[in-house]
């Protein structure tokens, strides 16, 4: 995998994650996933961190949290980007 593959599925991943990209965007992007631990990571990250903030409502989150929730994506894309 190439950094300019995974920077194309990073810049999709949202939609990906919405279900709003066609079929065989999603499909390229599993192939892509399935074969790249960094995006695997990221993608965990990513999902872990949209999974807290649907649980709370956003007057209910601790500041601390959400600057952990922040820190680990930031730490995430550093991994990633690298």
């Amino acid at each position: 995998m190439t950094k300019a593959e995974c920077k194309e599925v990073f810049a999709l991943l949202s939609q990906y994650l919405d279900g709003e990209l066609p079929e065989d965007v999603c499909e390229q992007m599993d192939r892509h996933i399935g074969d790249c631990p960094p995006c695997v990571e990221f993608l965990a990250s990513l999902k872990k961190t949209a999974a807290l903030c649907r649980q709370m409502e956003v007057e209910e989150k601790p500041p601390e949290l959400a600057e952990e929730a922040r820190a680990s994506l930031v730490e995430a894309y550093r991994r990633f980007a690298d």
